[in-house]
């Protein structure tokens, strides 16, 4: 049998309560335990936790300082092979805690970098992969055919593939409001799986 060749894995928690455990938190937990019971090196920022500013201009976006509270995350994107972001589904689309950091962390200068008057010239995050879990409450096969998962797609083309990161895999997991035990812990087992061969 063939052992996956151990890489850095960076683990974003995306859910905003920070004062309570949700399944994003748990299912977080089991890619965690595998990837690092397979040999994988592993690091978790929980957005929750952080505490910084939204954006509120292209200029600042452009030009200004990334908050320190961010810098850490930047040196976490910067070390990884592979990301993987969990996150509940929120009005259809990702907690809006979770969009401004990715807004802030994927500056000019660390995400893209500029070649003549091109600023986007090159993605700088090329070279790495991610995976993108998202809870809710409706049937995941309905959000994945009737609404195309157009948030999820939105993400993984606008903001993870526009700075270079590819392949995206995604688990969508649906009716979280009738999770019963066995899958619950279904859902568990197939996070560390995926963990465990960080992807």
């Amino acid at each position: 049998m063939t052992v996956a060749a151990s890489r850095s894995v960076l683990i974003i928690e995306g859910h905003p309560d920070a004062g309570a455990r949700h399944f994003c938190h748990a299912l977080a937990d089991a890619y965690e335990a595998g990837a690092l019971q397979a040999g994988h090196s592993v690091t978790r920022i929980d957005a929750a936790r952080l505490d910084f500013p939204m954006l509120r201009s292209q200029h600042e976006w452009e030009h200004g300082d990334t908050p320190p509270a961010l810098l850490p995350v930047q040196q976490a994107i910067a070390g990884a092979t592979h990301l993987v972001l969990f996150f509940p589904l929120w009005l259809g689309d990702m907690p809006a805690l979770l969009k401004a950091l990715l807004e802030q962390v994927a500056r000019p200068g660390f995400a893209f970098r500029a070649e003549g008057g091109n600023p986007f010239a090159h993605k700088a995050l090329a070279g790495r992969s991610a995976r993108v879990v998202v809870t809710m409450g409706m049937p995941a096969t309905v959000y994945r055919w009737y609404f195309q998962a157009h948030a999820v797609r939105s993400l993984e083309r606008n903001i993870l593939g526009f700075v270079g990161i590819a392949p995206v895999r995604r688990t969508l997991i649906g009716m979280m409001g009738k999770l019963d035990e066995r899958r619950a812990q279904r859902w568990l087992g197939r996070m560390h799986a995926l963990g465990a061969a960080a992807k």
